[in-house]
């Protein structure tokens, strides 16, 4: 019996030897962020920074020679459409009295009147486009309301936007005829005010000395520029008393309100990006992202030196904004921003973070945690953002991976959460 105890003992005794000689040598396992495969939807977008930019910008230029009085106005003033005085000119003897300016200001009429009758017919088409459109848009409502089914809402959506498009046409035609109006008036004004006056007659002897003031003095002389549009004062050219030549820029001014997004985007990039694509505008300043959508892309790509002093060809992508002005009150002109391009989207997909995928010679792969052991697992993927990428073979849902796994993990290496 004795000796039977004495076996038992010894036994045991190798057992335990024995296991703590294989757990001694089994190696500790690895902590490690671990990220479970989900269902859910994600989008592959393009992100590069823009800014932002007037639609429209109009630049105020003296319409004839002269003497110009100093502009009281300050970048960021409002101004009315044809009420508010931006600017002032007094005429200068004799440059602007003569044959050669009377000749140039008749000119400058005829010139704005061709003006105007180019931008009247662009204006009819635009406004045919824009009630077709609508009338199209009405079928279709009708259709989709009379029959589920008759019209896709991809279709009625594609309507939607053909109809938003043309309406925005409109706005920048009758931008366009008035502005050409203003310039037609500026110049039949510049005319009237470019002919010789006639100069008070010398008083009789004994009567009161006349003291009707001669052009340069007397303000009905001086030809006041009103503002062509309404919105603020963006930049002043000349703030100070000069003589202008006809033509030079004295201020500009725009709506703060009527803005787009310039993004100029890698050209490999920009051959993805289609019209109507959706874009998100992040860290503007505001508290909640703005929506926009591409209206163009530029056809014509240009050359600039990166940060890194490397070329690259790149291609401005034009972007209107869909949020009302009212929630960007404080967005103004060249603004940056953060735009995030869709290009394609997927719903109830298998994805997992970007972080968790590496490299296997043309092939991507990732490690899956089975039973508390890491195993290498070659894996087929879909979209892609550089945050999460779809899984369309190699994963299951619910499967774990591992994140950002180091040179300590290998095929086989237990791992623990961290």
């Amino acid at each position: 019996m004795k000796s039977l105890v004495r076996r038992i003992l010894l036994i045991g005794f190798v057992a335990a030897v024995a296991a703590a000689i294989i757990l001694g040598l089994r190696p500790a396992p690895v902590e490690a962020d671990l990220a479970k495969v989900v269902r859910g939807e994600i989008r592959e977008t393009v992100d590069q920074d823009g800014k932002t930019r007037l639609r429209e910008r109009y630049t105020v230029s003296a319409p004839l020679a002269g003497r110009l009085l100093r502009i009281e106005l300050d970048p960021g003033d409002q101004v009315a459409a044809g009420e508010t005085l931006v600017a002032s000119i007094e005429p200068r003897d004799p440059e602007l009295l003569d044959a050669r300016a009377l000749l140039q200001a008749e000119a400058n009429v005829k010139a704005a009147e061709a003006k105007l009758a180019r931008a009247t017919p662009l204006l009819d088409e635009a406004t045919a486009n824009l009630e077709f459109a609508e009338a199209d848009m009405r079928r279709a409502r009708a259709a989709q309301r009379e029959s589920v089914g008759a019209i896709t809402q991809n279709e009625l959506e594609n309507k939607e936007m053909f109809r938003r498009t043309r309406a925005a046409l409109v706005r920048s035609a009758q931008h366009s005829q008035e502005i050409a109006q203003f310039e037609l008036d500026q110049a039949r004004a510049a005319l009237l005010r470019s002919r010789p006056p006639e100069k008070p007659a010398k008083p009789a002897a004994g009567e009161e000395q006349g003291r009707a003031p001669y052009p340069q003095q007397d303000p009905q002389w001086h030809f006041n520029i009103l503002s062509p549009i309404n919105g603020r004062v963006l930049r002043v050219f000349k703030e100070s008393e000069a003589v202008v030549a006809a033509g030079e820029p004295l201020l500009e001014i725009g709506d703060p309100h009527d803005l787009e997004i310039e993004i100029d985007v890698l050209s490999r990039d920009a051959v993805k990006v289609r019209p109507g694509a959706t874009v998100m505008l992040e860290e503007w300043g505001g508290d909640r992202p703005l929506h926009g959508e591409v209206r163009l892309v530029e056809p014509s790509g240009f050359t600039k030196i990166s940060t890194l002093g490397v070329e690259e060809q790149r291609v401005n992508v034009i972007v209107d904004l869909i949020d009302p002005p009212q929630q960007r009150d404080d967005l103004g002109d060249g603004f940056r921003v953060e735009a995030r391009i869709v290009i394609a989207e997927a719903d109830d997909v298998l994805k997992i973070p970007s972080s968790a995928l590496f490299r296997v010679g043309d092939d991507w792969a990732t490690f899956r945690v089975e039973n508390g052991v890491a195993r290498q697992q070659t894996v087929k993927l879909g979209l892609e953002n550089g945050l999460e990428a779809e899984i369309r073979d190699g994963l299951a849902e619910g499967d774990v991976v591992v994140m950002h796994p180091g040179d300590n993990v290998v095929d086989g290496q237990a791992v623990k959460p961290r």
